[in-house]
């Protein structure tokens, strides 16, 4: 999984992930906006999830985090329009609403994360 952290012009750190993972990257933007508590939160979480069959989320305002032992899930909020009719032949795009990755490279991420914001 590649990602890059930069300030953007307003001077928040700003995440962009490779295809496939996007979605970890709007979780960092929109979520956790530099706020290192949520990260200490979340790591929290996961040594309490490894080695068991436990689950734990954090639903935010745009996007939910899912964890276990091995996996984390970052989804957006929208998925599921349910009911919504589409003309036929017409599919939604979501591919950058969902990622998934295993728990070590997110832990990665989340150093990294923490790494930019102290050094800028």
């Amino acid at each position: 999984m590649d990602y890059e952290l930069r300030i953007d012009v307003t001077g928040q750190v700003f995440a962009s992930f490779s295809m496939g993972h996007e979605a970890i990257g709007h979780w960092l933007n929109e979520e956790v906006e530099g706020n290192l508590a949520l990260l200490d939160e979340v790591e929290l979480a996961i040594q309490q999830v490894r080695g068991s069959e436990r689950q734990w989320q954090k639903v935010g305002h745009e996007y939910t985090l899912w964890l276990d032992g091995e996996e984390v899930i970052v989804r957006a909020n929208q998925i599921g329009l349910e009911g919504d009719e589409m003309e036929e032949g017409m599919f939604y795009y979501d591919e950058e609403s969902l990622s998934c990755c295993g728990v070590e490279d997110f832990l990665e991420v989340l150093k990294g994360y923490r790494n930019f914001v102290a050094g800028r």
